[in-house]
């Protein structure tokens, strides 16, 4: 029996694995305007609902930047940036893991520059830029999800 309980925790796991490479092989740069594939573009399509998701669960997501052809540096940036943002460090070193064999130095740059950054932003209040129409995407302001559309 105990060995059904580890295999149904490890399949649940794996649920909340997302590959970037799912979205595109080829990420592009920061923002819609300039770029097929940015990072704005992944934030509002993907990573928002997913955390939104996992923020619901009480669960972990864990999102592997491996097997793409090559970040510009602004993708991720803009796509986990806008991530703490939207929820704050402290919920997003909580719930979020980023995994990656291939591109460890670019997994420190999210985790050491674009987290501080952009907290520091949302404490400020100084708010990320959008180059095209987004679908109403979760913020969690005072503890409280709330939609949000600019």
């Amino acid at each position: 029996m105990g060995g059904d309980t580890t295999n149904n925790i490890k399949c649940k796991l794996m649920e909340n694995i997302i590959y970037i490479k799912e979205f595109s092989e080829y990420p592009g740069l920061r923002h819609c305007s300039i770029s097929d594939d940015s990072g704005e573009e992944y934030y509002h399509k993907i990573l928002n609902n997913s955390f939104k998701s996992a923020y619901d669960k009480n669960e972990r997501l864990i999102i592997n930047i491996d097997f793409t052809a090559g970040y510009a540096p602004s993708f991720l940036d803009e796509a986990f940036g806008n991530l703490i943002y939207d929820f704050g460090i402290e919920e997003v070193e909580k719930r979020l893991e980023i995994i990656s064999e291939q591109e460890p130095d670019l997994k420190e740059m999210i985790l050491t520059e674009t987290y501080p950054q952009w907290q520091e932003r949302r404490e400020n209040d100084d708010k990320p830029k959008k180059t095209e129409k987004h679908q109403d995407w979760y913020r969690l302001i005072d503890h409280k999800l709330t939609k949000s559309n600019h």
